[in-house]
């Protein structure tokens, strides 16, 4: 191999390290049990995964009859580094296949991948057309490639990623469809997830175990995700009623504004401008997503746009201050 190595392949390597967050078994534990039904006689993939520390493939392993599980696949990236977690670390890109039976010692099993096990590989894809529903942690740095090549083949899907995504353009394009929706567990606050032994620990908030292994806590994660659940369909109770001087309209926009979720009148049939959390209270039966301040902001909703408006179009304002971003809805007669 050559001891050259691209600036490109560098910055990839780094990324790759930062990314590597591993999943409590309790978050896991807690946001799949809405989705049980999802998953008889289905293939599940696991392709960011090393089988043999991934909270993931000891969820599914463990609860392989119960969900009625056809096969388990988990693949990992080879540059991981995960010696704290497991004596037998490698270079090599690894792979397990699992369709059911004593799973005691899972590296029996193990093989190893002709590539580097990165997802976007021609080895990986090709386990992925063969799986029905992918769940993982994804590196958050390629969330939208991630989630692109998912849409590309047309999986179903029930992955973690940052906050932040939503306002990516093509995942909110994916949100706005009803093709990508928020999970079910996860509504604020920060995860714990552990990561590898040379992490350097310099978050807000970490812990080392009495085992050394180290974890830090992540501020803004959620579930995203394809799979349909009975929560996402009730109704948001709203209690409040219109009036001009409690919903002041923007100066930009055809549209008035709200703080919170929980204080959309009851009332009003305009475009309303909302928080992005109110996506976790979103009911595509009872309110339509008419788009973003992006979407504004890049010329697609000229409707939106007060005529009269001659400043910056790039938020909302009210009385000449620009707000905090906003998705524009309206409810569903």
């Amino acid at each position: 191999m050559a001891n050259k190595v691209s600036n490109k392949n560098l910055h990839s390597a780094k990324s790759q390290k930062k990314d590597e967050f591993y999943t409590q078994l309790s978050d896991i534990e807690k946001e799949l049990k809405h989705y049980k039904g999802h998953f008889k006689n289905k293939v599940v993939f696991c392709n960011c995964d090393d089988p043999r520390v991934s909270n993931f493939f000891r969820y599914f392993s463990l609860n392989f009859e119960k969900l009625g599980l056809k096969r388990i696949i988990a693949t990992c990236y080879k540059n991981q580094n995960l010696d704290i977690f497991s004596p037998n670390t490698s270079e090599k890109a690894l792979c397990l296949e699992y369709d059911g039976g004593d799973i005691s010692n899972p590296e029996e099993r193990i093989r190893t991948l002709d590539g580097d096990g990165d997802f976007r590989s021609q080895e990986c894809i090709e386990l992925l057309k063969e799986s029905d529903i992918v769940v993982t942690n994804p590196p958050f740095s390629l969330f939208r490639e991630y989630v692109t090549q998912l849409t590309k083949y047309d999986k179903k899907f029930l992955i973690i990623g940052n906050v932040n995504a939503i306002s990516y353009k093509e995942i909110f394009k994916l949100i706005k469809d009803n093709m990508l929706w928020l999970g079910a567990s996860i509504h604020s606050g920060d995860r714990e997830f552990g990561v590898p032994n040379d992490y350097p620990l310099n978050a807000a908030s970490f812990r080392v175990d009495d085992n050394g292994n180290k974890f830090i806590r992540v501020k803004g994660v959620r579930w995203f995700t394809n799979l349909d659940y009975k929560e996402r369909h009730e109704e948001l109770i709203l209690y409040k009623k219109y009036s001009s001087d409690e919903y002041p309209k923007y100066d930009n926009y055809e549209a008035i504004n709200i703080d919170k979720s929980k204080e959309v009148p009851l009332d009003y049939d305009g475009v309303m401008g909302v928080p992005i959390t109110f996506l976790d209270k979103y009911n595509p039966e009872q309110f339509k997503i008419i788009g973003s301040d992006y979407e504004v902001k890049e010329g697609l909703l000229p409707e939106i746009v007060n005529p009269n408006w001659t400043g910056k179009i790039d938020r909302g304002y009210i009385n000449g201050n620009r707000m905090y971003a906003r998705l524009l809805i309206k409810k569903i007669k």
